[in-house]
């Protein structure tokens, strides 16, 4: 029985020293390391930023990648920023928005074996794989809440600036109010800032003033001060990028929701799994959930109209309607 017993003990010392010296050979796996330069308002802007940053940190949360992020106000121009993301040693280097353009392009043909992507332009240099999304897709159904919720036949666009992305919103919308109602009148503002929400408010307030009724921003925090303005004036409004119906709850119908978080996740998963990046562009629309509505509320919203959406939604997916010029 002590043989017995000396013997169980002798394997379990051998097995506990064979275990170990596993361990030691096996080399933990590196950890996907991703840094973000946000775009112009960055963080808390309710928007484009935020919405970038929640695919982050499912990203982390899910796929267990590391993130640093920058932002212009403490990096002065895009450029620096992107520099040090890749000084840094991420793994990929991401720029949000059309404006990080000509800097992220900069940086990488400095930085040819560098990883870059960028969100909502597209870049024809090798390392840079570019994300678009189907704005006009997203913002026909918009026009087509905002055809079914006016009663003035007056409708309002405002824009962050006269460029062609922000033209496929404008272009989306107004076809999809013209869809129901051919003879309602959509009025298009450029603001030319994305930031100042005053500017929206005071663009806004010359709109409702005029009998517009429903307005629809894609002006990022521009866009917010029109927001609370319809709020102010008793009106309806249209948000855009992420759910912005707690800016205003009294006014937002629903928002054209550009899933960024969805897209940043899914190029990153499958990066985690395969080791690459999809080359060239991505590009997302309705049937790729990259746009969408989000719920509608605020006014008094029926089973047919609902219905009546998806009909659209369905002739959008299907190439039965043109969204674009």
């Amino acid at each position: 029985m002590k043989r017995f017993r000396l013997i169980v003990a002798m394997m379990l010392v051998i097995s506990l020293f064979a275990g170990c010296s596993a361990q030691e050979g096996v080399k933990p796996k590196k950890r996907i390391k991703i840094g973000i330069m946000l775009s112009d308002v960055g963080l808390g802007d309710q928007s484009f930023s935020d919405s970038a940053f929640r695919g982050l940190m499912k990203a982390r949360d899910e796929l267990g990648i590391i993130f640093d992020y920058r932002e212009l106000q403490d990096t002065k121009t895009y450029e620096q920023g992107l520099k040090e993301l890749v000084e840094e040693g991420n793994d990929i280097v991401i720029g949000l928005g059309f404006m990080v353009q000509q800097d992220l392009e900069k940086v990488a043909k400095r930085y040819p074996k560098q990883k870059f992507i960028l969100i909502d332009s597209v870049s024809s240099l090798k390392n840079v794989t570019s994300i678009t999304f189907k704005e006009d897709e997203g913002s026909f159904l918009a026009g087509i809440v905002a055809a079914m919720t006016t009663k003035t036949n007056n409708i309002g666009f405002i824009g962050g600036a006269d460029v062609p992305l922000i033209r496929k919103f404008a272009v989306g919308f107004e076809k999809g109010v013209h869809a129901l109602k051919p003879a309602a009148t959509v009025e298009m503002v450029y603001a030319g800032d994305f930031g100042n929400d005053k500017l929206g408010a005071n663009i806004a307030k010359g709109m409702f003033a005029k009998g517009c009724d429903v307005v629809y921003t894609a002006a990022g925090f521009t866009g917010v001060g029109a927001l609370k303005e319809a709020e102010a004036h008793g009106v309806y409004a249209i948000g855009v990028d992420s759910d912005q119906y707690f800016y205003a709850e009294k006014a937002v119908v629903t928002s054209m929701v550009k899933n960024v978080d969805v897209a940043l996740f899914t190029v990153l998963k499958q990066y985690a799994e395969k080791g690459k990046l999809e080359s060239g562009t991505v590009q997302l629309g309705l049937k790729e959930n990259g746009v969408g509505l989000a719920p509608i509320r605020v006014v008094p919203w029926s089973e047919p109209q609902q219905k009546l959406v998806e009909q659209w939604k369905e002739k959008i997916e299907n190439g039965e309607v043109t969204t674009n010029e």
